[in-house]
């Protein structure tokens, strides 16, 4: 007999019965009823319930042993009667009951407990990172993230993509974020730095005469956690093709996302491809956001001709001053009570929006609000025409600078949804948002800058940069979200080093700098480079909307804290004299807080 297990813990069944069996696990849970000793035994694969009688010379051994001890139990397996046993439980037609006992190794007292769903913060369960994962929840999102991975390398393979890896040290890169830094001993002040991206390298693969690339790329980048971004590193499905147009590009991801969510996605329904596309502009408009939610059925509209020169003073001003109006619609609001308004208008103060101006369109005709009665009826009747509004409706307002006003009707229009509860439920809703403006202008700097990629390739080329406004210059630039949580931003590559010089000359770079910064990529490219275009959708953002959970900790492993700690590992830390000195560093003092 093996020395620790003839079976798991979640592989006996009725059929079992009579059969003698070893099995090796934690131990779970435990119960005395009177003269019986019940104890749950858990492993990876699921649990089994053994029984010792008081009359056993194992009894108080077993009874001594803690919880979250491991132990080998060795038994005849035995059907539980029908009024012991649990339907619950895969193995819960059977018990093992005990002849022979080991204890492999004892458990002191824990800080938490593994059974139970009691709640542990954060630090506590970050700290004591395995036994947390011991849980039945915890250690399911894992598997779950292994099995998406899987599914995932398999529908790529499929595709005809080859699995590559890119550089861990390399150089550091403007991408968007802090770098995470790697002195280097061999070459003293100078330093490594990890990839918040594979992005060049990547693209360099597909100069080097590869067609499809992907991997499940680590990626780092020193910024702040929020629910669905873990701080310092992330891992994205990476890929890249050349010789491709962009619809390419989506008609390759979209079946591999498709078919992940609708495999692991518990039933849920899910978009078919191919996907719906919005347009950047278009999706600021009507979602107030490059990140819609198509659950909510909410659109919003633009009503500022409607106000312009209006009765509705307030709005008519700002109107004047170069503010827009938008128009979100509540689906049978009409019949709330006033406090549902007021309570939107409280909330809409504290996001600092100054309230929510709204117009009710009464299930017999009439209307109601300030707005309606300081605006001539003609116009009522056309804002509830624009905003799609019936009788039984509401629609509410927000009168800002046009950047701003999307911002704020977005944020109502999902607060809105979220009051009158109906958002759709049990679905994965996919869109492209495609169309993105290439360059963006500072507010405050009034400098211009990239929007998105600086590696995406303008629409209409270097013609389109040489003799247009670059404020109105759209990029082959795209972005994949699903129930309003972006999943990957991607691009057609800009793969000519004359397009690439004059695109970064607009945002500021000298070509110095382009080639100091992208050297390796830039000379790469006058050699001769094809089109080429990818994507990456974040592996762990999928699993946490996969698992339905409310923060991507709950899908790694082991995840530093919202400080960037790795509380189990003790990292960061600091580095002693020894390590200092052989990589020639020396600590400057922290700077000095100005009270």
């Amino acid at each position: 007999m093996h020395p620790y297990r003839t079976h798991t813990c979640g592989e006996l069944r009725a059929e079992h019965a009579g059969s003698e069996v070893r099995l090796s696990g934690w131990v779970h849970r435990k119960r005395d009823h009177g003269g019986l000793l019940f104890v749950d035994v858990r492993d990876h694969y699921g649990l089994t319930q053994v029984v010792i009688d008081e009359s056993s010379d194992l009894f108080k051994a077993i009874e001594d042993t803690r919880p979250e001890s491991v132990i080998t139990v060795t038994g005849n397996v035995v059907k539980r009667s029908a009024e012991t046993t649990n339907p619950d439980l895969p193995t819960g037609e059977v018990e093992l009951v005990v002849e022979s006992f080991h204890l492999e190794s004892a458990a002191d007292v824990l800080p938490m407990q593994v059974a139970g769903n009691e709640d542990y913060s954060d630090e506590m369960r970050l700290t004591h990172r395995y036994l947390d994962l011991r849980r039945e929840s915890v250690h399911a999102n894992i598997v779950l993230r292994s099995n998406v991975i899987a599914s995932i390398r398999t529908r790529m393979v499929a595709q005809g993509f080859l699995e590559m890896q890119t550089p861990i040290l390399t150089a550091s890169s403007p991408e968007g974020a802090r770098d995470y830094l790697v002195p280097s001993r061999q070459h003293p002040g100078k330093f490594y730095a990890l990839p918040q991206a594979p992005q060049q390298f990547k693209q360099l693969l597909m100069v080097s005469g590869f067609d499809k690339y992907f991997q499940i790329a680590p990626c780092f980048r020193d910024e702040d956690a929020r629910a669905d971004r873990s701080p310092g590193e992330f891992y994205q499905l990476d890929y890249e093709m050349a010789f491709c147009t962009q619809d390419e590009v989506f008609e390759a991801i979209e079946p591999v996302l498709h078919g992940i969510f609708e495999e692991f996605g518990g039933g849920k329904d899910v978009t078919p491809f191919p996907f719906p596309r919005i347009a950047y502009k278009e999706s600021m408009l009507k979602y107030g956001s490059d990140k819609p939610d198509l659950r909510n059925p909410l659109i919003i509209t633009d009503v500022t001709e409607h106000f312009a020169g209006g009765g509705f003073g307030l709005f008519a001003s700002n109107i004047e001053k170069g503010s827009v109006v938008r128009a979100i619609p509540a689906t049978g609001a009409a019949g709330r009570s006033r406090s549902f308004f007021d309570k939107l208008n409280s909330w809409a103060r504290d996001e600092g929006m100054g309230g929510l101006g709204y117009i009710i369109y009464n299930a017999d005709g009439t209307t109601k609000g300030p707005i309606a009665k300081n605006l001539d009826a003609d116009r009522v009747a056309a804002i509830k025409a624009q905003a799609g509004a019936s009788d039984g409706d509401a629609v509410f307002f927000v009168c800002q600078k046009e950047s701003i006003a999307a911002k704020y009707a977005g944020f109502s229009r999902d607060k809105i949804c979220d009051e009158l509860d109906i958002r759709e439920d049990g679905r994965f809703k996919f869109c492209w948002i495609v169309d993105y403006p290439m360059y963006e202008m500072d507010e405050e700097t009034g400098k211009l800058e990239f929007s998105h990629n600086p590696f995406s390739m303008p629409q209409g080329g270097l013609e389109a940069l040489l003799s247009g406004d670059p404020l109105e210059v759209l990029a082959y630039q795209y972005d994949i979200v699903c129930n309003g949580i972006e999943l990957s931003s991607g691009a057609i590559r800009n793969h000519l080093p004359e397009i690439m010089y004059k695109a970064f000359e607009i945002a500021g770079y000298s070509n110095d700098v382009v080639e100091k910064e992208f050297g390796g990529m830039l000379s790469a490219f006058k050699f001769g480079a094809p089109p080429h275009g990818g994507s990456a959708p974040g592996i762990d953002r999928m699993v946490m909307m996969l698992a339905d959970e409310p923060n991507i900790r709950e899908v790694i492993a082991f995840p530093m804290n919202q400080q960037a700690q790795d509380l189990l590992m003790n990292a960061p830390a600091p580095a002693n004299p020894d390590q200092l000195k052989e990589l020639q560093l020396k600590l400057a003092p922290p700077p000095k807080i100005e009270t």
